[in-house]
């Protein structure tokens, strides 16, 4: 039994619009609106989470509820993690770390060589999940704009 299956929820590949990863998907969309100046927000939209570079992943429990989800969006030489939100009720479980571990799994099945990541200076418990799991910070990368609320990290995947 892995790790998720244990502390009672499971972790798979899911759609964005279907009903309970859309809805966590607004959820954090919400909250981001709320933290930050439209300028400022780099989520991606749900139809971008539809796209063929993207590997989408939700937690649910095993009433089906949606607990969480996170996105790999694969870029040339490197993953990028994106959309990691846990639902309130969910929080301190252990689910965000599970599809974090779950989207560097997909990352190393593509043969990506590292992970990237933007999030903000607001969101603290994120940065230090991040930091936890081995992810430092570095400079802008991407299309990303210096904006003076983003936080940039990396993480090198073993071969």
């Amino acid at each position: 039994m892995s790790a998720p299956e244990a502390a009672g929820y499971t972790i798979a590949p899911a759609r964005p619009r279907d009903p309970g990863p859309l809805a966590l998907l607004q959820a954090s969309q919400a909250l981001m609106r709320r933290l930050y100046k439209p300028e400022e927000n780099n989520f991606l939209q749900i139809e971008e989470l539809e796209g063929p570079d993207i590997r989408f992943f939700a937690a649910h429990d095993a009433a089906g509820t949606p607990l969480g989800c996170c996105a790999l969006q694969v870029k040339a030489g490197y993953g990028e993690v994106k959309s990691l939100f846990t639902a309130e009720e969910a929080r301190g479980r252990g689910v965000a770390l599970a599809l974090l571990r779950r989207v560097e799994e997909a990352a190393r099945a593509e043969g990506l060589p590292l992970l990237r990541l933007e999030t903000g200076e607001a969101l603290e418990a994120a940065c230090r999940l991040y930091e936890r799991q081995g992810f430092t910070r570095c400079g802008v990368f991407g299309s990303y704009a210096d904006n003076g609320v983003s936080v940039f990290m990396e993480k090198r995947l073993p071969a």
